[in-house]
């Protein structure tokens, strides 16, 4: 009997244990699905409860797992390579033969001065978490106006399209409560402008303007005087606000530090086409708790899990590994007023317009809104379960094209 154990039932975790399940046989495989609770999060849906988008968020990981899938509720210490072993932090020990390191990533606002402390969920908030997302909303509610700041610490982050939909979902939200003209909206980045990519930068940054956003790029946050409101950059940059809303610095998991598997941010490194841990190679990292270079999406979760899942059977039966992973993502981006635009990118192709089947790309269309909206029961009902969903794993250029100068924004 051979053992897999995946650390974490989330988005990667799900499917690549249900895909699995379909493909190794119980007479020959125990799978142990570890997570340290009992709810599986819809992690796209937070970024519409603070304006009041509060269905479907939670279900049993137990009822989205396949029979013959043991789950194991308990949090890792540490993992042991050597010894092929996980220690619980309840003194349990698990032994595996394979072992996929599935535990995401997670928001780290400690990891900032200033930022956690009385002003924590009062004038300060996420949207990231659970928690925080509920309580951003009834900030929302009580807001009478004053400057709004968006804030990104550091790439990179889950979904780095969020806080751009959150701002203009924001902007929509005042405008809906006809108070816009008494709000001051900033968005504060890292980044040298918009987005990652130079030219979904140009398009999404011509969208930030037409709704009078006011974008300060390259800001490196040192700390947040909470008591003055205001954030301060290394260079001294000083940015005020009277509602922020931040996203953290982004890390992977404790225990992957902690078992000297990880960077310094606690993500694995890997073979970027195979999934493969670079120093341990019974030892694999889907999902956000990898170091890929693409973004940290369901996407990317979901295509990449698919090349694993055939990898790893070929690896199994001590086959060469022939399947490669490209770096492909897409991501629909709200922008309010029941609209929203969709990218399609991956390692070497950044996003580009024109078309992904019947969707528009780089363009501000209902049927992307509706295509997000319609990906929640997709999520629960095929995805996270393993099934066959309808869409390329490798990123195709069909449809796409590149713009002339003249044609981009």
């Amino acid at each position: 009997m051979r053992r897999l154990v995946i650390l974490g039932g989330g988005t990667a975790g799900t499917v690549v244990a249900n895909k699995l399940r379909r493909r190794l046989s119980l007479d020959d495989w125990r799978i142990t699905v570890i997570d340290r609770d009992r709810d599986h999060l819809y992690q796209p849906g937070l970024l519409f409860v603070p304006f009041g988008g509060r269905e479907d968020l939670l279900k049993p990981r137990r009822r989205l797992l396949r029979n013959g899938i043991q789950l194991l509720i308990g949090e890792v210490a540490t993992v042991d390579p050597e010894r092929k072993s996980v220690r619980l932090h309840d003194g349990d020990v698990v032994s595996y033969d394979y072992l996929v390191i599935a535990t995401g990533t997670s928001s780290r606002p400690e990891q900032t001065p200033g930022m956690l402390g009385a002003e924590w969920r009062r004038s300060i908030h996420d949207f990231y978490t659970y928690d925080g997302a509920f309580a951003l909303c009834d900030a929302l509610q009580g807001f009478t106006g004053g400057r709004l700041v968006v804030h990104v610490v550091e790439q990179p982050i889950k979904c780095p399209v969020a806080p751009l939909e959150f701002t203009f979902l924001a902007e929509a939200f005042f405008r809906r409560r006809e108070m816009r003209d008494q709000v001051e909206l900033v968005y504060v980045t890292p980044l040298d402008g918009a987005f990652t990519k130079p030219i979904a930068s140009r398009y999404l940054g011509r969208l930030l303007d037409d709704r009078k956003i006011t974008v300060e790029t390259d800001f490196m946050v040192e700390r947040v005087d909470a008591d003055r409101k205001v954030l301060v950059s290394y260079d001294e940059r000083e940015v005020g606000y009277d509602l922020l809303v931040t996203v953290p610095l982004n890390m992977g998991a404790d225990f992957v530090g902690a078992s000297g598997l990880g960077d310094e941010l606690n993500y694995v490194p890997v073979d970027k086409a195979t999934l493969q841990s670079k120093a341990h190679p019974d030892i694999f990292a889907v999902g956000d708790a990898n170091d890929l270079p693409t973004s940290k999406a369901g996407s990317v979760a979901h295509f990449s899990s698919d090349i694993f899942v055939a990898n790893f059977c070929q690896y199994v039966e001590g086959l060469a590994m022939t399947h490669r992973f490209d770096g492909h993502a897409n991501c629909f981006v709200e922008t309010g007023d029941g609209k929203a635009l969709l990218i399609d990118f991956n390692y070497d192709t950044e996003p580009l317009p024109g078309r992904f089947g019947p969707l528009s790309l780089l363009r501000e269309t209902k049927a992307n809104h509706w295509g997000k909206v319609a990906f929640r029961w997709i999520y629960w009902h095929l995805l996270v379960r393993g099934r066959w969903l309808p869409l390329p794993s490798r990123m195709s250029m069909s449809g796409k094209h590149r713009p002339k100068e003249e044609e981009l924004p």
